[in-house]
């Protein structure tokens, strides 16, 4: 397919299920203001490739005054995934800078690899964005991946939290981080995918050589779940937004742990 249909079926095929929810959670989120310069994150899989695709549809139309750049970090990616990345900027029309990091040699000999790795990752691009005067980084996570982190935190962590659709960081003064996929399923990424005829990087770690972990597991439980409600995710979704304080045995913010014994005989 030509580069000006892939574009086109963004916002014609996939207006509704793509573009659509794109744009959704820029606006409620209130991820974009005039005046920003914007680093989008491409790690060579499907979704930030579609994050770039939508950022450059959202930049043509528009009526945020706002500048793009794009920008992969290349971790210790082999020849081969890497000569992959630069095949797809070409097929996509996307001129980005390559920077290197060496992310993969840090911390091949190190517990907790991949929550190293990703906190790395993210604090190398947050240096390179700022470097090149962007105020935000723009990430491919997607609706599925915030499901996901919800019921990773609830089984594995014993804790409610997700992912949210955008943070202030907190080591970047002046710096934010977006995800303007938030509300773009994971399924409709794929369709887009194969209507598009194109090939991306899975998992591109030299390290754990896709092992199926922790995230895989969750994502198969949540399959398994959509077989009794269809509709699952969305409650899931829903539940992040709809805590109900006087309900929980205790949370905690940024004065420390609180239990709901404190304001017990108060009601």
């Amino acid at each position: 397919m030509e580069l000006k249909d892939i574009e086109r079926s963004i916002i014609t095929s996939y207006k509704k299920r793509i573009f659509g929810r794109f744009l959704k959670g820029i606006k409620e989120f209130k991820m974009i203001s005039d005046g920003d310069k914007i680093a989008v994150c491409i790690s060579g899989g499907k979704d930030s490739f579609l994050l770039a695709k939508c950022m450059q549809e959202l930049k043509v139309h528009s009526r945020y005054k706002f500048d793009l750049v794009f920008i992969v970090m290349d971790p210790g990616y082999t020849s081969d995934n890497l000569k992959k990345i630069k095949e797809n900027l070409d097929i996509l029309g996307i001129d980005a800078i390559i920077f290197q990091s060496n992310i993969f040699s840090q911390i091949k000999n190190t517990d907790s690899i991949c929550y190293l790795c990703a906190r790395k990752r993210r604090g190398a691009l947050y240096a390179k964005a700022k470097e090149l005067g962007c105020n935000k980084i723009a990430l491919g996570h997607h609706f599925d991946d915030v499901i996901e982190t919800i019921l990773l935190n609830i089984i594995y962590a014993g804790e409610y939290k997700t992912m949210m659709p955008k943070l202030k960081s907190t080591n970047f003064s002046g710096m934010e981080l977006i995800r303007p996929l938030y509300y773009v399923k994971e399924n409709d990424i794929i369709s887009w995918k194969n209507h598009c005829g194109l090939e991306f990087l899975d998992c591109a770690c030299t390290i754990t050589k896709k092992q199926v972990g922790k995230r895989k597991e969750i994502k198969n439980l949540i399959n398994s779940l959509r077989l009794l409600d269809k509709n699952i995710d969305i409650h899931i979704l829903r539940s992040s937004e709809n805590v109900n304080i006087d309900t929980v045995l205790g949370f905690k913010d940024n004065n420390g742990k609180h239990s709901f014994i404190e304001h017990y005989d108060e009601n």
